[in-house]
């Protein structure tokens, strides 16, 4: 198992790496953009028009970077693309595929007791090669002697074609040269039967090496020596009316005639701020194992982190738009998107630390952005309504205005009409940072397959259109669906998982069986005759596992998010449809081997997280105690411990992180949910027709005995 997790987490390693490496320069970049729009360096630049011609100041000699990255650019896209030798396991993997086919279609051949009709549908239902009719037909008319020489040819042939260096692109043009590699002995029919038998086994086996083409490419470029420019003293460097290149801005610089926006200086200390902060961050986050095992929530994140940022750097210093742009936004939208508002009070001040760093107006800008944000965040909660958002936005503009009109007392320089114009701009901003992260997680919902607690408020609707149509359709599925989402989401609530998507999840994890509603039982009307009886097990077992891909289907339609999807998928794993391949197998008189298992398998994929896990147990709990109707909560709990039991062992629960707690915790309160479901109720005694007078006044007839006690039913007895 360890071995199994060492390239998933040698690939996520990497990836942190180079988030890491990309982080820390473009947060540098981001810090030093003040700088660079802030100098008194000479305006010219690449692209621009000459307004007069600039001669050297003396002789210099110089490396030119940008002409040498050229050359070694250009020596790099001269070297060919390098490909593999040809791969010899690829070879010997096709012949022993031939050889099977080969051996199938020789026992077809010899099988005494099978028609002319059977062996014809064998052999066309061979999966490797694909033969018509008129093919079939001519193999098995052949007598043993040309078969077996046939068969022989194919192999050599084979052999002969993989043996050649096939790339991707070759496949083709070497499939179509099989024929010249046929002896000749052959007639033109059995030629043709040899390549059609050999066709389908060649395949490439010299790929591209990316490695190899790489190292030969570098070896190229670091094979190209450095281009130098000279310049003599009063010779043009650039001509007046001449477009400026980034050779001759680079030969300015040389000169000196041209400077750097940014020193070095500057450089170092923005670059050691981003370090600082950038790393801390990756600290702080690698202990949120729900962020970091979310490779596309972490991107996201990193994302609107460095967009805003860019944002809020790029904004003119002291004007009211630094004070309009919505910060608390992004602290809003990343508690939402990650359900944590733990993460978005950490990178809000981190990013209130990085917009303020260098600004003349640090402190006031450092104290705004943090206070509004953390303001916005713990206002925003659950965010299951929209007004929640525009409260958080007015308390994050108000939160803001207040620091400011502190700030502003305390340096003793208040400006009335500046402190008014500040704080109107404040307010606007944080109903801006309301607007915004309501459109953002709407996005981020629609388009990046992420839920949001708005947007599962949303599909939770009874009127939301799939849930109507599985109302209209499979009215007995739509209340099992309830049933089984109250259940999964106190259980989720209880081991601290989802409660909100796994109820909304739970919802919709049947909707396929809207499509075929006579065919599951909960739908169908007592008396009937049940449409599976007069059905072949293979066939019944496909109808009752399609509800899954018919779910995936009307989700994508109606565009539900991923994690919607995925419940809809995985709710049943890779379990077997167990009754009908209980039937396939009675009627194969108890031979196993005579039934394919995969037939009557669920195509999964297994349940990835804790919410679907819930809920195929939810699933599967409901149903069987529905079912079996446990006489009492010894029995329920039984039934309950064999279906975990039975996911547990089948392996359905491998790819999530429940603990053995958990696990206990579950089955405690399915047992505690389903025993006040199917609860004992009480036997209502026949009475006896009476005499109501017009008074009202109940009469008991002479003849009508005292009610009887009252007696329990037992556990399963209906409401």
């Amino acid at each position: 198992m360890n071995v199994q997790n060492k390239p998933s987490r040698a690939r996520r390693n990497a990836f942190y790496l180079v988030l890491l490496t990309i982080g820390y320069t473009i947060v540098t970049i981001a810090l030093v953009i003040p700088s660079l729009l802030n100098t008194n360096a000479s305006s010219l630049q690449e692209g621009q028009v000459a307004a007069q011609d600039i001669q050297a100041p003396r002789t210099i000699t110089y490396v030119s970077a940008i002409l040498t990255e050229r050359a070694r650019q250009a020596a790099a896209n001269s070297v060919a693309p390098v490909y593999s030798s040809p791969d010899t396991s690829i070879a010997r993997r096709q012949l022993e595929r031939l050889r099977a086919a080969l051996a199938f279609i020789n026992s077809v051949r010899a099988d005494s007791y099978a028609s002319q009709d059977q062996k014809t549908a064998d052999l066309l239902s061979l999966q490797d090669i694909r033969l018509t009719t008129d093919q079939v037909k001519a193999i098995l008319a052949l007598n043993d002697l040309r078969w077996q020489a046939i068969q022989q040819e194919a192999i050599v042939v084979l052999e002969q074609a993989m043996r050649i260096s096939i790339r991707e692109d070759r496949v083709n043009e070497i499939r179509r040269s099989l024929p010249t590699m046929v002896s000749l002995a052959l007639s033109e029919d059995q030629v043709a039967l040899v390549v059609e038998l050999v066709e389908p086994f060649v395949v490439a086996n010299s790929f591209y090496d990316e490695g190899l083409t790489s190292a030969a490419r570098e070896k190229a470029m670091q094979s190209v020596t450095p281009v130098t420019r000279t310049y003599q003293a009063g010779e043009t460097i650039v001509r007046r009316g001449g477009v400026l290149k980034a050779e001759d801005i680079e030969a300015l610089q040389a000169f000196g005639l041209v400077k750097p926006k940014a020193t070095l200086q500057i450089w170092l200390q923005n670059a050691l701020v981003a370090f600082l902060m950038v790393t801390f961050l990756f600290f702080y986050i690698r202990r949120k194992k729900s962020l970091t095992n979310d490779v596309r929530t972490l991107t996201v994140v990193s994302l609107l982190f460095i967009s805003f940022l860019f944002t809020a750097r790029l904004l003119p210093i002291n004007s009211l738009f630094s004070y309009i742009f919505p910060y608390a936004a992004f602290g809003m939208v990343i508690a939402v998107l990650i359900n944590s508002s733990d993460i978005a009070i950490i990178t809000s001040i981190c990013l209130g630390f990085l917009t303020a760093f260098g600004q003349p107006n640090a402190l006031e800008l450092l104290m705004y952005t943090i206070i509004s944000a953390l303001f916005g965040i713990l206002t925003l909660g659950r965010a299951r309504r929209i007004m929640t958002f525009i409260l958080a936005g007015l308390t994050a503009g108000t939160s803001g205005a207040l620091v400011l009109l502190i700030l502003n007392q305390m340096s003793g320089t208040a400006d009335v009409i500046a402190l008014v114009s500040i704080t109107g701009a404040v307010v606007v901003g944080g109903i801006a940072s309301a607007g915004l992260a309501i459109l953002l997680q709407f996005l981020s919902a629609q388009y990046l397959g992420l839920t949001t607690a708005l947007h599962l408020m949303e599909i939770s609707r009874p009127d939301h259109p799939v849930l109507r149509f599985l109302l209209t359709n499979a009215p007995g599925t739509y209340q099992h669906s309830l049933q089984v989402a109250n259940l999964a989401e106190q259980a989720a609530e209880r081991i601290n998982a989802d409660p909100l998507l796994t109820r909304v999840g739970a919802l919709y994890h049947d909707i396929g069986k809207a499509l075929n509603p006579a065919f599951f039982i909960e739908n169908q009307i007592a008396g009937t005759i049940n449409p599976h009886n007069n059905l072949d097990p293979a066939i019944s077992a496909k109808i009752i596992i399609n509800h899954v891909s018919d779910g995936l289907a009307l989700a994508r339609k109606y565009r539900l998010p991923k994690r919607i999807r995925d419940f809809i998928s995985e709710h049943h794993g890779t379990m077997i449809a167990r009754y009908q391949y209980a039937n396939a197998v009675n009627a194969a008189n108890g031979d196993e081997s005579k039934v394919d298992i995969n037939q009557f398998r669920y195509p999964g994929p297994k349940p990835r997280s804790r919410e679907t896990a819930i809920l195929m147990l939810a699933d599967g709990c409901e149903a069987r105690v529905r079912a079996e109707q446990p006489k009492d909560e010894k029995e329920l709990r039984q039934v309950i411990k064999s279906v975990f039991d039975n996911r547990i062992s089948s392996g359905q629960l491998d790819q999530t992180n429940l603990t053995l707690h958990d696990l206990t915790e579950l089955m405690d309160e399915f047992t505690s949910i389903l025993r006040g479901i199917y609860h004992p109720r009480i036997e209502y005694p026949k009475i006896e027709p009476t005499v109501i007078p017009a008074s009202g006044e109940f009469i008991q007839d002479e003849n009508t005995k005292p009610l009887p006690k009252t007696t329990e039913t037992p556990l399963h007895s209906a409401p």
